[in-house]
């Protein structure tokens, strides 16, 4: 059992090794990694740390959700040029991995060393930034509360519609067929008279 244990934990690695390092004809399946690493895995072991009231986990996750926020804001300026760097989303996907390994402590480095620093010189502008901002929202909302209660109403009917649609019986349907527009048996004037 121990062997086999150790023979997929191996498999794995070797796996996402030759991913990341293979230059693949499509990125479709390293961008997907790149979700996964760098969202889906974070949300559940932050998940975990809330849940668990690890302090130490709940640190280690907020520094790497800091240096992601501070990376996605940065990639979403450049990622219309950087994405045509060939095997630019494979060193994404490492990145995304360095800052998550508890060796090489990525997220708390990029936080420690450049984060944190311009963060603590910019902060009262920032502060100041973000003070005018909820101004604004808080006015933008109170000028605009009907057609925001009009979107909560429409949403909140579009979801009971897909619920209500998701949760009827197939009804004699094949799940996952396509089905064109019913047949309607006319009468001609032409078969009545036959």
């Amino acid at each position: 059992m121990a062997g086999m244990a150790m023979f997929a934990s191996n498999l794995s690695s070797e796996m996402g090794l030759k991913l990341l390092l293979s230059p693949l004809n499509t990125n479709v399946i390293v961008r997907t990694a790149c979700c996964s690493v760098g969202i889906v895995l974070p949300v559940y072991s932050t998940f975990k740390a809330i849940e668990t009231g690890n302090r130490n986990e709940q640190h280690k996750w907020l520094l790497y959700w800091a240096a992601y926020g501070s990376f996605s804001i940065v990639e979403a300026f450049t990622d219309k040029f950087l994405y045509w760097f060939p095997l630019y989303y494979h060193v994404k996907l490492a990145f995304l991995v360095w800052l998550q390994l508890p060796s090489a402590e990525g997220a708390k480095q990029l936080y420690t060393n450049h984060l944190r620093p311009f963060l603590m010189r910019h902060q009262a502008r920032l502060d100041h930034i973000l003070e005018l901002f909820h101004g604004e929202l808080g006015k933008f909302i109170s000028t605009h509360q009907a057609e925001i209660q009009f979107a909560k109403v429409l949403l909140g009917k579009t979801l009971l519609s897909v619920g209500n649609i998701l949760q009827q019986p197939a009804q004699g349907r094949v799940v996952g067929t396509i089905e064109g527009p019913a047949e309607q048996v006319e009468t001609s004037e032409s078969e009545d008279e036959s």
